[in-house]
């Protein structure tokens, strides 16, 4: 099938495919799943400025959909999603005006792989260290799993999360954290998400559990929710650029709306260490496709 906007030729099966399996996966793990789909779609042909943006118009709908079925887990924190979205807008603009000095130059495709590669692995590799680490003290020490969690309760305890003004997360259990830090999350996850084309959620999640202490499981819906806002503006700037395909959008949103709602749903029956030591998985898969289209 032929996609007029970006100029390609597809499978619409295999683009719907894309759209269920990242639909699954963000909905249980929290991300909005681009870091998978931006690979697959660069593999499938796309030129990565149309990845980008309309990696971004697809995630906004699937998003949706899964942060609606968390939010009726009560896994979402709206406070602590609303505040982190003063930071990503702004951080939105930079990564997308970071894309578009790349394609002045003409090198844009190398940048951004080598950006995602180096990201995508620090990130696998200090999840699956944390995660295992965590369920075993559960099983040695009997800890709960917040209490396995030693890395944030270090941090937690250090003078940068006390910087005033404070506020209270008391959906997440957190009685007093900094304002400055959780815009930080959301403004250096923002840039993330307009450079990237993602939602921001594979390093959103990770900062929210180990720099601002918040369970796993809030941190899955709350990451959710604050990609419909991060990727409602990216792509928004991203189509005023031109790097929207919205045929290629809509086509992988067939499969993403059913894969949401599957994997959102599948969230009650796992512990939060369990969901980090699988989340670490999908990073280190992102990073290998990745490398296989840039040297391939």
């Amino acid at each position: 099938m032929e996609f007029p906007i970006s100029g390609i030729v597809a499978d619409p099966l295999f683009l719907a495919l894309i759209g269920f399996t990242v639909g699954v996966l963000g909905g249980f793990f929290g991300v909005g799943g681009g870091f998978l789909a931006a690979p697959m779609m660069f593999w499938a042909g796309v030129p990565m400025n149309f990845v980008v943006g309309t990696d971004l118009a697809h995630m906004l709908g699937k998003s949706i959909v899964a942060a609606r079925r968390h939010r009726t887990l009560g896994n979402v924190d709206l406070r602590l999603g609303g505040l982190m979205i003063l930071g990503t807008i702004p951080g939105v603009e930079l990564g997308a005006l970071f894309i578009e000095r790349l394609k002045e130059i003409g090198n844009i495709d190398q940048v951004v792989g080598v950006i995602y590669v180096a990201i995508l692995t620090l990130v696998g590799v200090f999840t699956a260290w944390e995660s295992l680490r965590a369920i075993r003290m559960q099983r040695t020490s009997k800890l709960s799993a917040r209490e396995a969690i030693s890395i944030p309760s270090m941090i937690y305890r250090s003078r940068l999360l006390r910087i005033p003004p404070m506020i209270r997360l008391p959906v997440s259990g957190v009685a007093e954290i900094s304002i400055w830090v959780v815009l930080l999350v959301g403004g250096v996850t923002g840039i993330l998400a307009g450079m990237l084309g993602v939602g921001g959620g594979f390093m959103r999640v990770p900062l929210m559990v180990y720099l601002l202490g918040i369970p796993t499981h809030v941190a899955v819906g709350t990451d959710l929710f604050e990609i419909v806002f991060s990727a409602g503006y990216g792509t928004l700037s991203h189509a005023l650029k031109g790097n929207v395909d919205i045929l290629i959008a809509l086509t992988m949103q067939t499969g993403a709306v059913l894969g949401a709602h599957i994997g959102a749903a599948a969230t009650r029956y796992f512990t939060g260490p369990l969901i980090r030591l699988l989340f670490s998985i999908l990073p280190l898969v992102a990073s290998v496709l990745m490398l296989l289209q840039i040297f391939g």
